[in-house]
């Protein structure tokens, strides 16, 4: 647990995990909804899913937009040898902050809370590239 390659295998499991939670859900919704996968031409024919449904599907696209830069800081931190306990910290609060994020999104879905942690999880990133920059000096 002392390597910053776990807390992005965590991260991974993760977005896997929403990835199911995604199709075990949405696939019995559109079923229901008579939606026809092989006849859709545009994606706002989803629309008509429940929110509960379409909450947990924007959550995983989220796991592919701003953890791409957690990927990136985590993987330079790593190749330039500038892993400490302050950038390792830094990486498992945003992999923890980002499973809370994805809770929060896919169930309760209140944004104030969805927001807060999202700013804090921003945080850690922050703290991580400048972790990497101080490396620099």
């Amino acid at each position: 647990m002392s390597t910053i390659l776990t807390p992005i295998l965590a991260m991974i499991i993760w977005t896997l995990v929403m990835w199911f939670w995604m199709y075990a859900t949405r696939i019995p919704a559109m079923q229901k909804a008579g939606i026809d996968a092989t006849k859709m031409k545009s994606k706002s024919e989803m629309d008509v899913l429940p929110p509960e449904v379409s909450r947990i599907a924007d959550n995983y696209n989220h796991l592919h937009e701003q953890p791409t830069i957690f990927f990136a800081l985590a993987f330079y931190l790593h190749l330039a040898d500038a892993v400490d306990p302050i950038a390792l910290g830094l990486a498992w609060a945003y992999v923890i902050l980002r499973i809370v994020h994805s809770l929060i999104q896919s169930t309760w879905n209140f944004i104030p809370a969805r927001f807060g942690v999202f700013a804090l999880s921003s945080l850690s990133l922050v703290g991580m590239a400048v972790c990497g920059a101080l490396t620099l000096i």
